[in-house]
């Protein structure tokens, strides 16, 4: 499943180049403190790719928390195993 989802990503940049490169048009873009003439290939391209890697970033970011608030949560289980299992052999000798 990883592998079509790798491919379909591929294929998705590979069109996104292709169309990008018939686009040669200079265009005005507008920021916070300057404006500058850009190719439109050329500012898609970078807006993509920032974009990309933002994402993947706040995403890898989200699993690795949720990995380690596994690992806390198992290590927390197995200690409270122990103390149960503790407490039931003490009961029994009782």
């Amino acid at each position: 499943m990883k592998i079509i989802g790798i491919v379909l990503l591929v294929l998705c940049f590979l069109i996104t180049l292709a169309l990008g490169a018939q686009n040669q048009e200079v265009v005005n873009f507008n920021y916070l403190v300057a404006q500058g003439e850009f190719r439109l290939s050329l500012l898609l391209g970078v807006v993509f790719g920032s974009g990309f890697a933002l994402g993947w970033l706040i995403c890898g970011m989200l699993y690795i928390r949720a990995k380690m608030s596994v690992a806390m949560m198992k290590k927390q289980v197995n200690r409270q195993r122990q103390e149960l299992d503790k407490l039931r052999i003490d009961a029994v000798k009782e």
